[in-house]
């Protein structure tokens, strides 16, 4: 049996050679919580040892977020530096690759204004807009992924000692990750097969729109004819391949923008700044939302739809087996990262056009905003369908797992 600090050495070779896959004299570009530090030497090791010219990092502090967040002016909360906006571009222009780790600190900001968290964040989404289009269209390599910690894995095993709950959230990581694996690598170059497979076989059904079926969602989605099935690997502008989330299940594609009718009801909770949103139904007509109404997290909700015009537009839907090794779990993880892997989704707002093929693009049928926010809509009752321009049907998903692969 593997230790614990194999596993962990592991994951951060995974993270290089998998997930950014890592090229020869290559800059690497990591954001990562305080939190994830012996993590992150472990990632910059490999990072090395693969090629990487040169690793910069900006370090996360929770504790000194809430401090700004409690005694800044709300102009400073707003406020980005112009050379920090212009280091990131200059980085995504000489090539370099971004990589996320995120230790999520769930009840970080309790107590803190929700209105002063999201001008915040609007201000900062505005000031990066330019560098985020460039990583939704998939220009350079990018790959998120997560650090546990004690109080993100309270929040999954509540009734365990904080010190159990994380060994717990680690054991449940591990598999999830296929860290158990005698050789992870090659797991994860299967796994990545696989869904290439899944992505291929719905590519050649040129379906024209998807129907999801349940108790509580009868929802119809309808595609560009120039709609794309992408699995998590994805090819940036040089020609090198890598995957933005780890872990992932999901096959994905990029609806029209003006194409979605009808009613779905999440089956997740969705964490939005530190806010949980539950049990909340949305009506479409036209695309747009025209209705919604959550149990909880009502204001956050329609924080969310009030972002922006495109903010009340689907920008993305992806399907996910309910059989998925994440939701075979049985566990409610409170980030996105996690639990939209679990479960069949869609996003609010900025469509990727990585869901689009290159021929025939046309960005004025897709969704454009400034937020991209999963929500889970799939269970073991969903049904989905594809439904051919001839009006033929197909069924893609049943009870929530795969009939056609």
């Amino acid at each position: 049996m593997k230790t614990f600090e194999t596993k962990i050495e592991q994951y951060a070779e995974l993270v290089i050679k998998i997930g950014i896959n890592i090229q020869q004299g290559q800059t690497l570009v990591i954001s990562a919580s305080i939190a994830a530090a012996d993590f992150v030497r472990r990632v910059c090791r490999h990072a090395y040892l693969n090629g990487a010219h040169y690793v910069y990092i900006k370090w996360i502090d929770e504790e000194l977020a809430r401090i700004e967040f409690e005694y800044m002016t709300e102009q400073g909360l707003a406020y980005t530096p112009d050379w920090l906006v212009k280091g990131y571009e200059e980085m995504a222009s000489s090539g370099a690759a971004f990589l996320y780790i995120i230790s999520p600190h769930l009840q970080n900001m309790e107590g803190i204004d929700p209105v002063k968290v999201e001008k915040a964040e609007y201000a900062s989404a505005l000031a990066f807009r330019s560098f985020t289009e460039r990583l939704i269209g998939m220009e350079v390599s990018w790959t998120v992924i997560v650090y546990p910690t004690e109080q993100w894995a309270a929040s999954i095993f509540p009734d365990l000692e904080p010190k159990n709950a994380l060994e717990e959230l680690w054991e449940k990581f591990f598999e999830i990750l296929r860290l158990n694996e005698e050789s992870p690598l090659q797991a994860w170059e299967k796994h990545v097969e696989t869904l290439n497979k899944t992505a291929t076989f719905l590519n050649e059904k040129y379906f024209r729109y998807l129907h999801f079926i349940s108790e509580d969602t009868n929802l119809k989605i309808e595609l560009p004819q120039n709609h794309r099935w992408v699995n998590g690997l994805e090819t940036n502008d040089k020609g090198s391949s890598f995957i933005c989330n780890m872990p992932t299940e999901e096959i994905y594609t990029t609806p029209l923008k003006r194409g979605v009718n009808g009613i779905v009801k999440s089956t997740k909770p969705l964490v939005y700044e530190g806010q949980i949103i539950d049990q909340f139904t949305l009506t479409f007509k036209d695309g747009e939302i025209i209705d919604f109404f959550a149990e909880k997290g009502m204001d956050a909700l329609q924080s969310i739809l009030h972002k922006d015009e495109g903010a009340r537009y689907i920008g993305e839907v992806a399907l996910v087996p309910h059989d998925s090794a994440i939701s075979a779990s049985n566990l409610l993880f409170y980030h996105n990262l996690f639990d939209e892997n679990a479960s069949s989704h869609l996003a609010f707002g900025q469509a990727y056009t990585s869901g689009l093929k290159e021929d025939g693009l046309n960005l004025e049928n897709i969704n454009n905003s400034m937020i991209h926010i999963d929500f889970m809509i799939g269970s073991q009752n969903l049904q989905v369908n594809g439904i051919r321009e001839d009006g033929t049907a197909e069924a893609i998903l049943v009870n929530g797992k795969w009939v056609t692969k």
